[in-house]
């Protein structure tokens, strides 16, 4: 069952274009992501070991999203392309993270539903980056990560519904994801997921 709802912003075919042509950058700002999105959702786990109902799926989420680190990191070795040094700040996250309301439980909310729609994202500039590739075993590679995202797309709003009611999660995210359209389209293109 899908969860997730349809993105408001729908990234243009030219920045897979650049991303192609800037494959090597592209990897090293993707390894990042990986490493950040397994330690987002271990992070959930940190903050709310109460909510003994969706820990199972994070700790599964955190596990495959290192292992997708790993793959990148494998492709990176055999490209001769080294980690960046320093991880330089995701000014789409933070934007991002600056919508979430204050209170325990709202912020709670507002960030499940902010992974929900960063997942989205990934699986759209996946499928791009996939379409663009013309080496078949690098694009099988992104479609897989593609579908993937997608599904983890969906967890995080089924996690939401766990807690609370589903007029009140759908209305937030409908909020959310107008505002991260907003903040995409105003995004610099360059070779990296956000």
């Amino acid at each position: 069952m899908k969860y997730s709802i349809d993105l408001s912003y729908q990234t243009p075919q030219e920045w897979a274009t650049q991303v192609v042509a800037n494959f090597d950058d592209f990897l090293r700002d993707h390894a990042d992501c990986e490493r950040k999105a397994s330690a987002m959702a271990m992070s959930f786990i940190a903050k709310c070991p109460d909510k003994t109902e969706i820990i199972p799926e994070l700790i599964e989420t955190a596990i495959e999203e290192l292992e997708h680190f790993q793959q990148v990191y494998e492709l990176m070795q055999e490209r001769g392309v080294q980690l960046k040094a320093d991880m330089p700040q995701d000014t789409y996250m933070r934007d991002l993270i600056a919508l979430c309301r204050s209170g325990r439980d709202d912020r709670l909310m507002d960030r499940m539903l902010l992974a929900s729609i960063v997942e989205c994202r990934g699986a759209e500039r996946f499928k791009l980056v996939a379409d663009a590739l013309e080496d078949p075993e690098l694009s099988r590679f992104y479609k897989t990560l593609w579908t993937s995202e997608a599904k983890h797309g969906n967890i995080f709003v089924k996690m939401a519904l766990n807690y609370w009611p589903e007029d009140e999660v759908y209305k937030r995210l409908h909020e959310l994801t107008e505002q991260e359209g907003e903040i995409c389209s105003k995004l610099e293109w360059r070779p990296a997921l956000h």
